[in-house]
């Protein structure tokens, strides 16, 4: 029975085409109380005091919590630097609010309505600070410290040092210098944030949310509110949407104080909580706004010798993940492209602006941004074909990255450039790569519409980078008398709308030679299962499936050996990475590579400032298209996600105050937003490491198409664009800065 390759349904699309499907936020439990949770609404304050009083008179609220109530108030993804609650308690500095979705106070009431009411009559006396609004002015020497344990509003420095840069400057022929900026980016999953806690039947607090770790959220939880790992459980059921937003903790561990000190108080009951629109926008973390100074030269053959980036990283309040985000931004802002001499420094800094976190692409699509406008200004300034000057200078099978270590095998950069490249309409020459068939044409009815395409490419990191010890643990148990009837996979892999379960049950059944109908599912219950790691960082079908190939192998042996049944644990470990050098960043940083490219053809409304994407040719490969629909699908729905971050999605904050609260305010892509055609070519070269040749797929597609897009734009106006979303105004502002109109 062959099921990898296989377009099969997914397994849970009838129950959500009925409406079937259970999402956290949907789910109730008997006698249930509700939360509602008081944000600062302020960037930077003190807090002096808060008084409950009249919220917890009012009739119908059984209790108000504040920061004295929580047993070890921080709580962090690597670091724990952000209070549960803000407010006066024994850990330091948790006595101010530093963003406008720290919260301060919660109320547990009968109803979500009286809970609001309760919410709204807390009364809270604040000093302000003064607030750090970007990067810039966090670094400024007199600059109010943000965490003053640290003593610096600058928390990490990423550097890549390799060969000698200005010798290669010298060698350069040309050189290019430009600044670039890029924004933060709003999740806007369709499911806000929720949570459903209550105490089980082995008196553990079990907490119902939608995240892509259950481990490293039952880590957090436990920690701050003083319990062993083992005495809580966190259950995922269906979620509504990630995209790396729900990596970091946001209504957890208050919903699960809230049902402890309920429990304290002899009131035995669950408590749910579910956020609004704006709770969710100005609560959660944000794709991370890098300003980037680049300096990169070239000779006259258009082969790059040195490259000077230099990046500020915006993290916001908190630190969430910054750190790994930045250092992932390190590797992609430099391409996948043999440069022998490099120079990166990467900057943390903390600012009142709602905290950063990972967001698809996790630091590559800022920093893919930078690198091939480079490239494409300088195959501009050299008289060289786009195309042909990333083929002088892509990597190949045994290259180098520029961290020193040889790239993993499999390497199909070349692969998908030429293949786009062939679509878009270029072809190799005597002369090199040339674009020869433009399927471009002037619109005689319309004056003011001019028209271009442009050209990028990128590489994405498969799992976490710099030697983070990377695993994933799985259980399987194999059922039957002669025959195996029914198998049972057991896994911490979280599904969060993009197919993961039905993956892993076309994989198991591959593996196990038996139908996808006998095989069961037991997932993202930590106290089912086992941890399988993040669903991030395209790495859960690469690293689950390694596990599901491994453990099925030894599975089936001890079935042959007629030990029935077959109840066993396999963790996967992949091939180890290692940490940055301390002085030089030198090192082996990843597993594996996917790799993509794209080209887009545009159209400007030089009149309106409208830019409209007309075609997207994207080649990406994928190794193994474990279900053929599913990747397809799942490559147009992360380009219509890359064009809106490009060209519509404008998260607008001032001195820390979000002005775009609503999905009213923050326009993301609707259907009539949907680039009129896109071409997708998946490509099948098998990556050694990758279960059945599989490389991870979720985010390679969006690495790189804000950089075309801004190249078609100079191909169709003559107008470089070094910051984006290209709004409207930002255009015609552009364009008439630049003479065009």
């Amino acid at each position: 029975m062959k099921y990898v390759g296989q377009s099969v349904p997914r397994i849970d699309a009838l129950s959500k085409v009925r409406g079937e499907a259970v999402f956290a936020s949907d789910m109730v439990l008997p006698d249930q109380a509700y939360i509602k949770m008081l944000m600062a609404h302020r960037p930077h304050a003190l807090v002096k005091n808060v008084d409950t009083s009249k919220a917890e008179a009012l009739p119908g609220v059984l209790t108000v919590l504040s920061s004295k109530d929580v047993p070890c108030n921080e709580f962090g993804y690597y670091t724990y630097d952000q209070p549960v609650l803000c407010g006066p308690s024994q850990k330091p500095y948790t006595d101010r609010v530093r963003y406008v979705g720290d919260r301060v106070a919660a109320v547990v009431a009968e109803t979500e309505a009286i809970a609001e009411q309760a919410r709204d009559l807390i009364q809270v006396e604040y000093e302000d600070l003064p607030i750090i609004s970007n990067v810039d002015e966090a670094l400024e020497p007199n600059a109010t410290i943000i965490h003053p344990d640290i003593e610096s509003n600058m928390f990490c420095h990423h550097k890549l040092y390799n060969g000698d840069l200005e010798a290669g400057f010298k060698q350069a022929d040309v050189i290019i210098e430009s600044d670039y900026d890029t924004p933060a980016q709003e999740h806007a999953y369709l499911q806000t944030e929720c949570g459903l806690a209550y105490i089980d039947e082995q008196k553990r607090l079990a907490i119902i949310t939608s995240g892509q770790w259950g481990a490293k959220d039952r880590k957090q939880i436990a920690h701050a509110l003083g319990l062993e790992e083992d005495q809580v459980r966190v259950i995922y059921p269906m979620s509504g949407g990630a995209f790396g937003g729900r990596e970091d903790i946001s209504v957890q561990i208050i919903v699960g104080l809230a049902v402890l000190k309920l429990q304290r108080m002899n009131i035995p009951r669950p408590v749910k909580v579910t956020w609004t629109r704006e709770e969710s926008i100005i609560g959660h973390c944000k794709r991370h706004p890098i300003k980037f100074k680049a300096r990169w030269g070239a000779t006259k053959d258009g082969k790059i010798t040195a490259a000077d980036v230099k990046m500020l990283a915006d993290g916001g309040a908190y630190k969430f993940t910054t750190s790994i985000v930045t250092s992932n931004a390190v590797i992609n802002s430099l391409g996948p492209y043999v440069i022998p001499n490099v120079k990166v420094d990467a900057y943390d800094i903390y600012t009142n602006n709602v905290p950063r976190g990972a967001f698809r692409g996790f630091g590559g699509p800022q920093a893919v941004f930078c690198a091939e406008q480079m490239v494409n200004k300088l195959a501009l300034a050299l008289h060289i074909d786009p195309v042909e000057i990333r083929m002088r200078n892509l990597a190949g099978e045994g290259s180098l990255q520029t961290m020193g270590a040889p790239y993993p095998p499999g390497i199909s950069i070349r692969e998908v450039t030429e293949t786009c490249a062939k679509k878009a309409g270029w072809n190799k020459t005597a002369d090199g790569w040339k674009l020869t068939d433009s399927p471009l044409k002037a619109d005689q009815n319309h004056s003011s519409i001019r028209r271009g395409l442009g050209f990028a490419c990128a590489h994405k990191n498969i799992g976490f980078s710099y030697g983070y010890p990377e695993s994933c643990t799985i259980g399987i148990e194999l059922y039957g008398e002669s025959e195996i009837d029914r198998a049972v996979i057991r896994h911490g892999a979280s599904e969060v709308g993009m197919g993961t379960h039905t993956v892993i049950t076309q994989m198991s059944a591959e593996a196990l030679h038996i139908p996808m109908q006998s095989i069961e599912l037991i997932s993202t219950d930590t106290a089912e299962v086992q941890d399988s790691g993040s669903v991030s960082a395209s790495r859960m079908t690469f690293f689950i499936g390694n596990a599901i190939k491994e453990g099925a192998e030894k599975a089936l042996a001890s079935w042959k050996n007629e030990k029935h049944p077959v109840i066993m644990e396999h963790t996967y470990v992949p091939h180890p990475t290692t940490a940055p050098d301390p002085v030089t960043g030198q090192c082996d940083p990843n597993v594996a590579y996917g790799y993509t490219a794209q080209a887009v053809e545009i159209s400007v409304d030089t009149q309106t400032g409208e830019v409209k994407i007309d075609k997207i040719y994207c080649a990406i490969d994928v190794g193994k298209a474990i279900n053929p629909q599913q990747v397809i699908k799942q490559i147009e729905g992360g380009l219509v996600q890359a064009a809106g971050y490009a060209t519509l999605e404008n998260f607008i904050e001032k001195n820390g105050r979000v002005l775009t609260p609503n999905l009213s305010t923050y326009l993301i892509p609707t259907v009539l937003d949907i680039p009129k055609e896109m071409d997708i070519m998946v490509l099948e070269i098998p990556d050694p490491r990758g279960p059945w040749g599989a490389r991870g797929l979720g985010e390679t597609m969006i690495m790189c198409l804000a950089p075309a897009i801004t190249a078609a734009i100079y191909d169709a106006t003559g107008v470089w664009f070094d910051h984006f979303p290209l709004v409207p105004e930002e255009i015609i502002m552009g364009l008439h800065q630049e003479g065009v109109i």
